[in-house]
């Protein structure tokens, strides 16, 4: 089985199903939203398909392929697996377990300006992980918050296809572009609707239920030192602090247009070594 549901589908540039301003405070950390659209994504699941988990095969899910740092929609995953093992309690079901798909390298395009055969060469720079013996024999729930171009979904099916993986796959999606005349490009109209300056990155980062993710991660250690020094002045001391650690687990301080804002971060911090 290799299916595929999304809850919203993006059929116009200017009408939409769902919240742009939300989603982009979604994309920039806020776990309020993820969790509201974790909610929103297996109701509108269950709805439709519920017969998809009438299903003796123990279930996986599975976030967008990440390195140290989550992406966003890790977030979406972890709060769809709520859902999904309450519901699979009330059947008298074993709990779904969650997995990952590792990646090995990183990269500081804004992955929302590039059209498909972009995406796609980008991507396939990267070297991925998986355990195929486990997911083996499984239902196998991949869970991105947007589907736009599908370049994430065709390496996924790439691996699998490389590893020989004998499951049941599902990709699943808050969102999918189904209006192929729309420039790919809108992806950025949603990630930068509410969020649009470090100011309002700061203001999301003040809130209770930020956490980091790879996209704010990497806005933050991109940004010039005038916008660095701003946010870095207008933050909790223990987001700097988590900032150093997130960026160095996964290599960030060997890309150099990161380096002078890693540089800046641990100056403070004391170091160990010779």
């Amino acid at each position: 089985m290799n299916k595929r549901y999304s809850l919203h589908k993006i059929d116009s540039a200017e009408e939409f199903t769902f919240s742009p301003e939300e989603y982009s405070y979604f994309k920039y950390g806020d776990k309020f939203y993820a969790e509201k659209f974790a909610k929103e994504l297996f109701e509108g699941f269950i709805g439709q398909h519920s017969e998809i988990l009438d299903t003796d095969k123990e279930i996986v899910v599975l976030p967008s392929p990440y390195m140290a740092i989550p992406t966003a929609s890790n977030f979406l995953c972890f709060y769809f697996k709520k859902h999904l093992d309450f519901y699979l309690f009330q059947k008298g079901k074993k709990s779904s377990i969650i997995s990952k798909i590792n990646r090995n390298h990183t990269y500081t395009t804004d992955y929302g300006t590039l059209s498909f055969e972009d995406r796609k060469n980008l991507i396939a720079n990267d070297t991925y992980y998986l355990d195929k013996d486990f997911l083996r024999g499984k239902l196998c729930i991949f869970i991105d918050d947007i589907k736009i171009t599908g370049s994430h979904e065709y390496t996924v099916n790439k691996i699998l296809n490389q590893y020989s993986v004998n499951a049941d796959f599902l990709f699943m999606y808050y969102a999918e572009l189904i209006n192929m005349e729309i420039d790919p490009k809108i992806e950025n109209f949603f990630n930068y609707y509410t969020v649009k300056n470090v100011q309002d990155v700061v203001e999301v980062m003040s809130k209770e239920s930020f956490q980091f993710n790879t996209r704010i991660v990497k806005y933050i250690l991109g940004l010039n030192s005038e916008n660095f020094e701003y946010l870095t002045s207008n933050v909790k001391k223990q987001h700097t602090d988590d900032l150093i650690e997130l960026a160095i687990s996964n290599n960030y301080h060997l890309i150099k247009e990161y380096e002078n804002n890693i540089n800046t971060l641990t100056q403070t911090e004391i170091y160990y070594g010779n």
